[in-house]
């Protein structure tokens, strides 16, 4: 588990910084890692259906590139994190940071591993969502229309489903080119340079003569709350290199300046894709309703994902996993507009306590030398 490798690391640094003997704790998060890669192979995941993802932030760490063979490789690469919350669908906002606030899980997974899922996710809702509105109400208004897809192109335009619509008025598939250009780049991967007229690459050049190579990925914003795609000079995506996705391959991109991933809860139920026969049944009581599956995106992201289940024990039925809380804590949420909740962030006990007393013996020290002042002043006066 590629996740487990970056915590381990971090959790064996920062022993290491503190003076401690980082041995046992590594052991025991080894062995607490190979149980769950057991485990969750076997584990029911049926419980996931009512529940709904809710991305909370990203963060990143620095850690050693193992793949750092070349003297111009990056030593020390950027690790990028997501944090994510699974809230019950019915308590799952929007608009919350948290998302919910109760009867959830908090989960911290790499980057690539959540975009690649959630986009998967997102483009089955936006076409199944698409084909049900086609089905439900453009098919009905253009059945005996005399240009089929005419019709089906006004419906859609009519009610604002833009992105439904395959091709534009000039029938060319923008919107799907634009779709597979983002995806991929949710890895660091190498850019074609923009070619000249006569079709040559306009490559650059350092001041040795050797060809400037520019990489694109996906990064964490600054405030931590968007995922955008950047332009770096190292194929670890950790160095940026101050240049627009434009400039080096003369065509635009989307996400570089808009967040990739959006602020509402997607369900882990499957979409439902409309059937006017099983609605008219449904309707009428004549359809027993099967046993949901979790959908990919949870399924996949759980079992990846690093674990703070404290607030899901009434679940899973008390077998929950906490690997990961600890980690966690000094991850803060993000706010939809961008700014830091800290609502979450629990004051040290023994920070508060330093705190008071320092204030306090600042305050007896100022008290102490305003009154030797004081008395030293009435002496000398006596004295005059």
């Amino acid at each position: 588990m590629k996740l487990a490798a970056v915590i381990l690391a971090a959790v064996a640094s920062t022993a290491a910084a503190k003076g401690l003997s980082g041995t046992k704790r590594v052991s025991k998060l080894l062995e607490s890692a190979r149980r769950l890669n057991q485990e969750e192979e076997e584990q029911d995941m049926s419980w996931a259906v009512d529940f709904s993802v809710k991305y909370q932030g990203c963060h990143h760490i620095k850690q050693w590139n193992a793949e750092a063979n070349e003297q111009e490789d990056v030593r020390i690469a950027t690790k990028r994190l997501v944090r994510f919350r699974m809230c019950p669908s019915d308590q799952c906002s929007a608009s919350a940071a948290g998302g919910c606030q109760s009867g959830f899980g908090d989960y911290i997974v790499d980057m690539d591993t959540f975009l690649n899922m959630y986009w998967e996710a997102k483009e089955q809702d936006k076409e199944i969502g698409c084909q049900n509105y086609i089905n439900e109400y453009c098919e009905p208004e253009c059945e005996n229309a005399n240009d089929d897809e005419s019709c089906q192109y006004n419906c859609l335009f009519n009610a604002g489903l833009e992105e439904c619509i395959e091709g534009d008025a000039n029938g060319e598939d923008g919107d799907q080119q634009e779709a597979i250009e983002v995806d991929q780049f949710f890895e660091c991967q190498q850019l074609e340079p923009a070619q000249d007229e006569d079709g040559n690459q306009q490559e650059e050049y350092d001041e040795n003569g050797d060809v400037i190579n520019y990489f694109a990925g996906p990064y964490c914003s600054e405030q931590g709350g968007a995922i955008k795609i950047g332009v770096f000079t190292d194929d670890q995506c950790t160095e940026f290199s101050g240049k627009s996705f434009y400039q080096i391959t003369g065509y635009e991109l989307a996400y570089t300046e808009e967040s990739i991933v959006e602020e509402g809860c997607r369900s882990c139920k499957e979409a439902e894709e409309y059937d006017a026969n099983a609605a008219y049944e449904n309707n009428n009581g004549e359809e027993e309703e099967e046993a949901a599956e979790p959908r990919q995106l949870c399924d996949e992201l759980y079992r990846s994902a690093g674990k703070c289940e404290t607030y899901l024990g009434e679940t899973l039925g008390g077998d929950i996993n906490e690997n990961a809380c600890n980690y966690m804590k000094g991850i803060k949420m993000v706010r939809t507009d961008g700014l830091l909740d800290v609502s979450d962030a629990r004051p040290s006990a023994v920070a508060t306590a330093f705190i008071v007393i320092f204030a306090m013996a600042f305050a007896a020290m100022a008290f102490y030398v305003w009154y030797l002042r004081t008395r030293l002043g009435v002496k000398k006066n006596s004295l005059l």
